[in-house]
């Protein structure tokens, strides 16, 4: 591992976790899997897979991590979500069920919007504002951004729909960019640890 390698915490209770601290390692930093408050300490940023939001969302309650992982965010800690890590991140979300969530990211966000596992896809996208062209990326049962706050940035999108956004540290991606080990997200993601 390189001196000027970072610890990149991956919320694992569920989802990619593999795949994500695969990259990680890929790019030359340490991936720890969080599943308690005191494994999140060390962690220099956090990446909150796909899985299941509802149950991610419990899990983040019932460890108390919900609340480590708020205070981290607002002094500063980087945070992506991916998938249902992006719905657990998001302030508003659109479904029969809301399961619990964090709230950070002012967006709102629909649960299963592209439809059933049926109709998950893989494609390349755009990111220009990170200067990356054609990203590897899976859409699994995933959400889409409907509407973003003033202060959240759009930096992709697919077909019109919002797949990418950030508001200061804290990013989440409708899709999942760790199953085709693309590493050009995760890259510009963990830049902001610098």
């Amino acid at each position: 591992m390189k001196s000027s390698a970072k610890i990149i915490g991956i919320l694992a209770f569920q989802g990619d976790v593999i795949e994500h601290s695969q990259i990680i390692r890929n790019l030359g930093h340490l991936p720890v899997e969080v599943r308690n408050t005191q494994d999140l300490l060390a962690c220099q940023a956090l990446i909150i897979p796909g899985g299941e939001s509802t149950t991610i969302g419990f899990f983040l309650e019932q460890t108390g991590l919900n609340k480590e992982i708020t205070s981290r965010a607002a002094a500063g800690m980087p945070i992506l979500g991916t998938c249902a890590g992006a719905i657990v991140l998001a302030k508003n979300i659109i479904s029969n069920i809301i399961p619990p969530h964090l709230g950070l990211l002012d967006i709102t966000i629909e649960r299963n919007a592209y439809g059933r596992q049926i109709d998950s896809f893989y494609t390349e996208i755009n990111i220009p504002l990170l200067n990356i062209q054609g990203l590897q990326s899976a859409f699994i049962r995933a959400p889409i951004i409907q509407k973003v706050g003033p202060k959240t940035e759009i930096l992709a999108k697919h077909n019109n729909q919002i797949i990418l956004v950030r508001e200061k540290n804290i990013w989440a991606a409708t899709f999942h960019p760790e199953l085709r080990q693309d590493n050009r997200l995760h890259k510009a993601f963990i830049s902001l640890c610098e």
